[in-house]
């Protein structure tokens, strides 16, 4: 298992939906919450893009010289920056951090955010800038290890002579990874990208998505990686677990939720139909399968869903899975600086992890725990 955490660049909560308990993004704690994942030995962090996000880019550039091992998942955005000039964005990270980007391909489904950003194109439209987009990406990358140029004629972009002079790390690029549900998003998945991306669906519903992704690379004669994201709140209990689960939406008001919940209905996007689907905006109706909750989705869009539980009990939901053929696990908590200390010393124990590998030798030798009267070393206990 691939464990990821993520960089909250659109703010950080205790509470969904009110400004109570809340944190301001900044750097300082932008480089707290990605200093302590990558000393914890989480394998990267995904950083979200769009209008109600600081720049990803720009963030995750800044947190290079803060980390050591941790592999950024940065956005970019077919239609919005042509594909040359995300290539140069890409290989130049992907230099100055050793080789630590993965692309994380947005096509997006809000269609007024994206014309605020000046991309004017309907669902089926903005599938088809992507195929082209990432035909021209991938060609460069490739073709930048043997400074040949890149031509292309399409139906919406078009690239002559287009070079990539300083090559990534990576070959022949930095891996893509892309979700999406529609079928358009799936096909693209299956012909062009190295990982598909879900949100944390019902098993039934993740395995359907997963074997027709499968089943169309291999027609192709290509085969791809499964990832899921999704929220987690961990605790000692189960018990525990679910009252903070109930805390997190504990200040939410039902006007609040009708408000987002008519926001999210306008967009064309399918991912986050099938998410509000799954509880249809009640809160009578958030636990959707066993330990996965999806309150979260009330406010907000995209991954919406949470496994909630002891850390054995949600160790086990995700070997479930992982059984499916997931081997990346894109997870959050609110909040994240704390929700990530408290998922590595609860989880990790459980999970097939390489993390003390990862590490290396920077975990030095002594007593793990508080000494007690000057001379006790602290046991496990046995429990």
């Amino acid at each position: 298992m691939k464990v990821f955490w993520f960089i909250p660049t659109h703010g950080d909560t205790r509470y969904l939906g009110t400004s109570d308990g809340g944190r301001v993004f900044d750097f300082d704690y932008a480089r707290q919450v990605a200093s302590a994942v990558d000393s914890l030995g989480y394998e990267g962090v995904l950083l979200p893009t769009g209008r109600s996000c600081e720049d990803a880019w720009v963030t995750a550039s800044s947190l290079i010289g803060s980390t050591k091992r941790l592999k950024f998942l940065v956005a970019i955005r077919p239609g919005i920056a042509s594909p040359a000039l995300t290539a140069r964005m890409a290989s130049t990270f992907d230099r100055l951090s050793g080789g630590r980007l993965l692309i994380n391909v947005v096509t997006g489904g809000d269609a007024g955010e994206l014309e605020g950003d000046g991309f004017f194109a309907d669902h089926a439209q903005r599938y088809e800038v992507t195929d082209e987009f990432l035909k021209i990406w991938r060609e460069l990358g490739e073709k930048s290890h043997t400074g040949e140029a890149v031509n292309f004629e399409g139906k919406h972009l078009r690239a002559v002579d287009a070079k990539l002079l300083y090559p990534p790390v990576q070959k022949p690029h930095p891996p893509l990874y892309f979700g999406g549900s529609s079928e358009a998003a799936r096909q693209i998945a299956a012909e062009q990208l190295d990982v598909y991306l879900t949100w944390g669906e019902p098993l039934a519903d993740v395995a359907e998505k997963i074997a027709d992704v499968r089943a169309r690379a291999a027609k192709l004669g290509r085969t791809l990686r499964f990832g899921l994201r999704l929220h987690v709140i961990v605790r000692e209990t189960e018990d525990e677990a679910w009252r903070a689960a109930d805390s997190l939406i504990s200040k939410l008001d039902d006007a609040t939720i009708a408000r987002v919940q008519t926001q999210f209905a306008k967009m064309d996007s399918e991912g986050q139909r099938r998410m509000a689907a799954l509880h249809g905006g009640r809160r009578d109706k958030l636990v959707i399968a066993p330990n996965l909750w999806a309150g979260v989705g009330l406010v907000r869009g995209g991954a919406g869903t949470a496994l909630v539980g002891d850390g054995p009990t949600v160790a086990a939901r995700l070997r479930e899975y992982a059984d499916l053929g997931i081997d990346t696990f894109i997870l959050s908590g609110y909040p994240h600086l704390e929700e990530a200390y408290r998922f590595a010393e609860l989880v990790f124990p459980h999970l097939p992890l390489d993390v003390r590998e990862r590490l290396g030798n920077t975990q030095l030798g002594g007593p793990v725990g508080e000494v007690m009267a000057n001379n006790i070393l602290p046991q496990a206990s046995q429990s």
